[in-house]
Formats: structure tokens, sequence, C-alpha cells
């Protein structure tokens, strides 16, 4: 017999959640590991629960569905993420997806078609709601690919001249990790070096947290 899908639903609304779940769980093929209320609850009992499919909202406490998709895909790299959101803007949208997340659901969805999300991903496929049309162009206003929130906090480290170890060990995620980061942010600025990207975060204001440019 095949093994149920492990799904763990993250959402700060217990009621919305606990409605999910309820459904869910009357499915044969589905078991429902747990449902956390926040996107640092997600990443610290991810590695235990060991989910399939994480259901995540994206407006949370703490850490937001779009950080806490990038962390819990870095270290669950094997994890499908489909977001549950009340949003419906091509910005929305096109953003998870950048992030990783492999479907995008409004959470006004029949139950059915959150059940449809969850095979289509577990089968390799990305997922995206009726009425969620996504512009999945990633690029900006000036042609260059923005960076997620990671890289910009990667990218702060390593103009602060940390090395990929220091920077593994501070945001507790693996040097592989690190390097495949910082190869992307090099592609998405078109910078080629360790010394470019420091000028870059200078002249951008990154150095002083101001965020400017982003």
């Amino acid at each position: 017999m095949t093994k149920p899908v492990r799904i763990l639903i993250v959402d700060d609304h217990p009621m919305v959640a606990e409605g999910i779940r309820a459904i869910l769980e009357t499915y044969d093929d589905i078991e429902v590991v747990g449902t956390l209320g926040n996107g640092q609850e997600a990443i610290d009992r991810a590695g235990e629960l060991a989910p399939d499919v994480i259901l995540l909202d994206l407006n949370m406490p703490q850490v937001n569905g779009l950080s806490a998709t990038e962390i819990l895909l870095e270290r669950n790299p094997d994890t499908r993420i489909v977001i549950l959101s009340m949003h419906d803007s091509p910005e929305y949208i096109s953003t998870a997806l950048r992030h990783g997340a492999m479907g995008y659901i409004l959470k006004d969805v029949p139950i059915e078609e959150i059940k449809s999300a969850i095979d289509r991903v577990m089968a390799g496929g990305r997922y995206l709601c009726t009425g969620a049309t996504a512009s999945l162009d990633p690029g900006t206003a000036d042609g260059r690919e923005p960076l997620t929130q990671r890289e910009q906090t990667i990218l702060l480290e390593l103009a602060q001249g940390k090395s990929n170890k220091d920077v593994a060990a501070d945001l507790d995620i693996s040097v592989r990790t690190v390097e495949t980061h910082r190869k992307n942010i090099k592609r998405k600025l078109g910078i080629a070096t360790t010394a470019g990207l420091t000028r870059y975060a200078i002249e951008h204001g990154v150095l002083q947290g101001t965020g400017k440019g982003f």
C-alpha cells in the first residue's frame, strides 16, 4: 500500500488551519502531521515532522511565508511548499514562486482544489489555483531580477567581509547552500567578484541597513 502524503499546515489563524485539517483528514491518502501558527515554528519543527507538503500562509508573525519558504527549502530541499493566501495579485504569486513555492492557492477555494494542488506538486508539477493569474516574469522595472529576502541577508553578511563558512555558521545553513546563494546573487546583479558585491552593498545602502535599491 502506498504511504499517505504527509501534510503540515502553517497558518496563524487556528480556525483556518483546523478547518483545512479536518477536511484533508477525510482523504485516505493524506496524513496531516501537524498544524502550526507561524513560519518560525515551521522552520523549527519541519525536520522532526518530515512533511512531504507544507501548506503555508503568506502573512504570519515572526517569520513570514516567503522567508519561511526559503529557509525551509534550504534545510528540507525535497519538501514541496504550497502557499495559502488571500492575495491574488500577480506580484504576490510570482514572488512566492520565485522563492521556491510549487503552488499558490487562494484561501477561498474549495477544499477539493487544495487536494488537487497536493496531488500536482507531489507529481512534480506546479499548481496555481483557479483565479490566481500569475505573471511569472521575474524581472524588475530596470530589467534586473530582484534579490529575495534571504539573498539580501547573505549579501549583507558577505559585504561585511565574512567568509562562506562564517555566513553558514551565522545562519545555521551549510557552506554549500551559502555558495549557491552567492552564485545566484552574482548572477542576478551581474557582478563577478566579492569586491564588486561589497561595492554594490555600499552604493545601495545595504551596509547601513536601509534596504535601498531592493
